[in-house]
C-alpha cells in the first residue's frame, strides 16, 4: 500500500504566526517538503534568498504569472507573492507531501486548483492579540499595522473555506493540533492507493 503526496496549506490572517508555527511543525516533522514562495517585496532582516523566499524583482515576477508558473499568486500590501507550480506538482507526483504557508488569498486561489488539498485556518486567539503581536514582532510600520487589522476581520470570514481551524493561543499547542491533522489526513482511505 503506497500513499499519495498530500497537500497541505497553512494561511491566516497576517501575523497569526504561520511562520513560527511551520517552523516548530518542522522541528518535529522532517517527512514534509515546504514550498518557498517568490516575492516581490525587500528581504526583512536575517531572511534569506531561496530560504525564507524567493525575492525577484516585479518584471520577473509578472513575466512568471503570464508564463504560468505559479500555482497562486497574490498583490498583498502592495507586494506580490506567488507559490512556483513545478516544485508542488513534482512533490506531489512523487509521493512527498508538501507544506504551503501562505496568505488568504492564495490558500482561497489553491483551493480553486486543488480542492483535494488540505486547507488550515491559522487564528488568533482575539483581534486584540493579533494587535499586540503585530506590534510586538517590530517587523511592521505603524501604518503596515493598521492596514493589516483593518483587513482582519474580513480574513477571518474567510474561515468557512477551510478544513480545519487551529487557534494559536499557544505555539506548542498549535503544532500539536496541525501534526494530529497531518497524522490523521495520512491514514484516510482517500489517500491511499490501494491495491
Amino acid at each position: 500500500m503506497t500513499r499519495k503526496g498530500i497537500l497541505f496549506v497553512i494561511s491566516g490572517p497576517s501575523g497569526v504566526g504561520k511562520g513560527t508555527v511551520r517552523e516548530a511543525l518542522l522541528k518535529v516533522r522532517d517527512d514534509i517538503e515546504v514550498s518557498v514562495s517568490a516575492t516581490t517585496r525587500p528581504p526583512r532582516p536575517g531572511e534569506i534568498d531561496g530560504v525564507d523566499y524567493f525575492f525577484i524583482d516585479r518584471e520577473t515576477f509578472m513575466k512568471r504569472v503570464k508564463e504560468n508558473q505559479f500555482l497562486e499568486w497574490a498583490n498583498v500590501y502592495s507586494n506580490y507573492y506567488g507559490t512556483p507550480r513545478e516544485f508542488v506538482l513534482n512533490h506531489l507526483k512523487n509521493g512527498r507531501d508538501v507544506l504551503l504557508e501562505i496568505d488568504i488569498q492564495g490558500a482561497l486561489q489553491v483551493k480553486q486548483k486543488m480542492p483535494e488539498g488540505v486547507f488550515i485556518f491559522l487564528s488568533p486567539p482575539s483581534i486584540e492579540d493579533l494587535a499586540k503581536r503585530l506590534c510586538q514582532r517590530g517587523k511592521d510600520s505603524q501604518e503596515s499595522i493598521e492596514e493589516r487589522l483593518a483587513a482582519c476581520t474580513q480574513e477571518m470570514e474567510q474561515m468557512i473555506y477551510y478544513d480545519y481551524v487551529v487557534v494559536n493561543d499557544q505555539v506548542e499547542n498549535a503544532v500539536t493540533k496541525v501534526n494530529a491533522i497531518i497524522t490523521a489526513e495520512r491514514c484516510r482511505i482517500k489517500n491511499l492507493e490501494l491495491g
